[in-house]
């Protein structure tokens, strides 16, 4: 959107005038006009960005500013680039700047001026103005679609019998008082095809003489809900009532008898507030079922069942509906064209809704080979290309607020099918300014609360998650990732472009045609050639490389990247491997994101203290040590540093470091008390290297913001003893820590105790021989927050627990290649908080002790384990354990 382009480049003028006063001297008059005629133009676009039905006058008046404000910033950053690469500031330069601010609002002013013209009518000062003028009018499409989904909706169901199954089993369950059930899942999956089959199935009419349909909709009108539920029992006119009356009634209706009322497609948690208002909560035999996109909320439905999430469609499944929509019911797919439309219906990814688009597009083809093979390469397309998933997937995406639609549309940038790392996406967002600050949050967490926004609107999909619940990959749909590319494109937002060839062997786009691009992805192996061919892109923001080979990069095109992109904010070519850190990188003053892995890059070079707007920095080599010349203290926006390699850091003298968050890994020579009063609110810090010295340092325990510690006590760096004699003192660890590590540490047990005063701990890892010895004994008021405890490679054989709740909120048990250990502890399987239990590489007798634990919980919970909160799931792997081992999986 306008207004995410309009806000970066307010921002980035904020800064400046706060930051940079010998670069903007003689222009701070200029710039400080320019903030306030942005601030304004900036909440005339926010405060019109809500509207869902935009013509296309708006949406062209939209593109000219969006293009207009990136044409400024480019000229602005242009301009500010020459002053601080020009040897001596001169005051000529000075008052050039201050005349290129000048240009830069008489640019814009028109282009501004437009907009309102168009978008207030006379008098206004909200108003969108008429809807012949910007090709608004009544909002019909939304209906109409969902109409169409009923009417097919009977027809070719495929897949749904174990789904309904399942959720007529909670129709059917008798609560102590009204009863919700919710469906969630992705846009496409058929939410709304399988309540729908439920609500005219025999079984449901059998058991409920009342059953109700309301459609809820994203435009929520709460006196039309209401209105559409009294229908159902009386002939009489109620809209001359108000909606309290209105509530009255529906309560005073649904107060007896059986019924089931079906709320289809609820939006918000708002929404479901002033339904639920009107639901008679004493009623035992009444039920409610609603489909949701968004889990938040399905949840806030009822805080005792899970939403039933909606599983993707498995390929036989796909199989079948295919065919079915192809050649209908009774017939098969031709043998000569069977292998292909396999293929076809596996490339659909599980969705319903790609399979029916599919389906119609086949039958337009008949059955010419030629034209199969032609969707069979480009199905995502296809299905993109249909309205029918175009509209579905734009009424979720224009229900997002107007910063997390540029975080939604930039995961189109990645590959197909791509583990996507949360870390990387989110400081990618920050790099790129799609967050902005809010007062006591920092742009880390608002960039995580983005991402949980749109997993809980089922736009992403969570892939993994840590030990603390939150996500730590996620994955986006083909069909998602469609729309998001094509919204996303040069035609539409600009927001970025993919590098690729065409089937002819050329490049696409041109390297002629990427002046104008924003953003740059390669995923494939066309880097070198795209390089070799030397790319112009003034106005090129970021360039993002993704391929899966690894990228061989000869010496003397080092600094091809900065030679063709001098405006980047955004180098991530981790693929790339460089024989040193390109010289020409430092020129680059908007860096705020670099990527970079070569096993011969081994040093960051002092010259990278000029990158003033540097956030991030990630280095992937294969040496176990890293040098970074530069005082990091005087880096005044670094946030991370992130390193496999131990870091060998230049003595601190600077003033600054307290914006640093994240330092991976530090080399343990580097541990020195004036750099943690530096970096005093390091939330991340891993050390590795002899770790000795740290015991009886005091340092570590000053960092009160510090949550994650990861210690390695490595060898191999120095003549460290094979072993810690003890860990530090309580008062020397950090005091809120939440996650530790330790490896290769090999302590004795009895230090666990010293741990377990770490009342803040969530999540404990020993890996790699961490603890040493045979035996364990687990003492009691130790740990009282303990969530996780991950026990990896050990020789431990007994543990046993001297109180009957070792751990009180233990929630994950995870045990891999301890082959020795004989059993956990029977205090510890009990503990109430108990869900997960994970094993892997274990031996017989564990195994045995695990399953023991699984059955005694649910004998315990009984059947209410399933689709409930607080159930308990045994998880163990086959992997390729020894003979010892387990090799059982559930």
């Amino acid at each position: 959107m306008a207004e995410a382009a309009v806000t970066f480049l307010l921002e980035n003028v904020k800064k400046l005038v706060v930051e940079q006063a010998s670069l903007i001297k003689g222009a701070e008059g200029e710039l400080k006009q320019l903030e306030d005629e942005l601030e304004l133009m900036n909440a005339f676009l926010i405060e019109h960005s809500d509207n869902q039905e935009k013509g296309p006058v708006f949406i062209e008046l939209v593109k000219q500013i969006r293009e207009a404000v990136y044409d400024a910033e480019d000229t602005l950053d242009t301009c500010l680039t020459a002053k601080f690469n020009s040897v001596g500031l001169l005051n000529r330069n000075n008052v050039d700047l201050a005349k290129k601010v000048k240009e830069l609002r008489l640019q814009l002013e028109p282009k501004f001026a437009k907009a309102m013209n168009n978008l207030r009518g006379p008098g206004q000062s909200v108003a969108y103005g008429s809807a012949s003028t910007l090709g608004l009018g009544p909002s019909s499409h939304h209906s109409i679609l969902k109409k169409a989904a009923l009417v097919m909706r009977e027809d070719n169901v495929v897949g749904f019998a174990d789904q309904e199954a399942i959720l007529l089993k909670y129709l059917k369950e008798e609560t102590k008082q009204l009863d919700v059930i919710s469906i969630v899942g992705m846009p496409g999956l058929g939410k709304t095809t399988l309540a729908y089959k439920i609500y005219r199935g025999p079984e449901i009419e059998f058991e409920f003489p009342v059953l109700i349909w309301v459609y809820v909709s994203q435009e929520f009108n709460v006196r039309e809900v209401f209105l559409t539920i009294l229908k159902k029992f009386t002939r009489e006119d109620m809209s001359g009532k108000d909606d309290i009356e209105l509530a009255q009634q529906v309560r005073s209706r649904l107060e007896r008898g059986r019924f089931l009322l079906f709320m289809d497609d609820v939006w918000t948690v708002e929404d479901w507030s002033q339904i639920e208002a009107a639901l008679p909560k004493n009623n035992k035999l009444g039920k409610v079922l609603i489909t949701s996109r968004h889990e938040r909320v399905a949840k806030q439905t009822n805080r005792n069942r899970e939403p039933h999430k909606l599983r993707f469609m498995t390929f036989d499944e796909s199989w079948e509906l295919l065919q079915l929509e192809v050649f209908g019911k009774g017939n098969t797919c031709p043998k000569e064209m069977e292998g292909l439309g396999q293929h076809i219906a596996r490339q659909c990814g599980g969705v319903p809704l790609a399979v029916v688009v599919i389906g119609g597009t086949l039958i337009e083809k008949r059955l010419d080979k030629r034209e199969w093979e032609k969707v069979s390469d480009s199905v995502s397309s296809y299905v993109q290309e249909d309205r029918r998933t175009t509209n579905i997937i734009s009424l979720s995406y224009n229900k997002l607020s107007h910063n997390l639609k540029d975080c939604f549309l930039y995961l189109g940038m990645f590959p197909e099918d791509t583990e996507i790392s949360a870390w990387n996406l989110t400081r990618l967002w920050i790099a790129e300014g799609f967050i902005q600050q809010k007062q006591e949050r920092s742009l880390e967490e608002m960039a995580e609360d983005n991402l949980g926004d749109l997993v809980a609107r089922n736009l992403v999909m969570a892939e993994k998650t840590k030990a603390n619940g939150d996500i730590k990959t996620c994955r986006v749909h083909d069909m998602i990732r469609e729309f998001c590319q094509n919204e996303a494109s040069f035609a539409n937002k600009n927001l970025f472009q993919e590098v690729k060839k065409t089937r002819h062997g050329v490049l696409d786009p041109a390297i002629t045609e990427i002046v104008k691009r924003r953003r740059l992805c390669i995923h494939s192996n066309v880097v070198m050639e795209f390089l070799r061919k030397k790319p112009k892109g003034p106005g090129v923001r970021s360039f993002v490389c993704f391929s899966k080979e690894t990228i061989g990069l000869p010496t003397e095109h080092t600094d091809s990247i900065p030679n063709a992109f001098n405006l980047l904010r955004v180098v991530d070519a981790t693929p790339i491997k460089f024989t040193k850190f390109p010289p020409k990188l430092t020129k680059l003053i908007h860096l705020r994101y670099i990527a970079l892995s070569g096993n011969e890059f081994k040093a960051l070079p002092e010259s990278i203290s000029k990158l003033w707007n540097l956030q991030t920095v990630k280095i992937d080599n294969s040496s176990h040590e890293f040098e970074v010349k530069v005082d990091i203290s005087t880096m005044l926006q670094l946030r991370h540093l992130k390193t496999k390699a131990a870091i060998s850091l230049k003595e601190v003298r600077g003033e600054g470091g307290e914006n640093l968050q994240t330092l991976s890994r530090l080399s343990a020579k580097s541990c020195k008390e004036e750099l943690f009063i530096r970096v005093s609110n390091l939330k991340n810090l891993g050390i590795r290297g002899n770790l000795t010295n740290l015991v009886e340092a005091s340092y570590l325990g000053k960092l009160e913001h510090l949550e994650k510690l990861k210690l390695v006590h490595d060898m191999i760096l120095s003549n460290a003893d094979k072993a810690l004699h003890r860990v530090p003192h309580l008062h020397n660890l950090p005091p809120n820590l939440r996650m530790l590590t330790l490896s290769h540490t090999q302590l004795a047990w009895t230090q666990m105790d010293t741990l377990g005063g770490l009342h803040s701990l969530d999540v404990l890892k020993l890996k790699e021989m961490a603890f040493k010895g045979k035996r364990w004994e687990t003492q009691g008021n130790g740990f009282p927050n303990l969530e996780t405890l991950h026990i990896a490679r050990t020789d431990l054989e007994i543990w046993t627990a001297a109180s009957d709740e070792p751990f009180p909120k233990l929630k994950n048990l995870i045990l891999k290649n301890c082959e020795c250990l004989q059993e956990i502890p029977t205090a510890v399987g009990k503990g109430k908080s108990l869900q997960l239990l994970e094993i892997e590489r274990v031996s017989t007798t564990l195994v045995q002790s695990a399953k023991k634990i699984e059955k005694e919980r649910q004998e315990m919970q009984g059947e209410e384990v399933r689709g409930r909160r607080g159930g308990f799931k045994l998880k163990t792997s086959p992997g390729d354990a020894p003979s010892s081992s387990s090799s059982t999986s559930s």
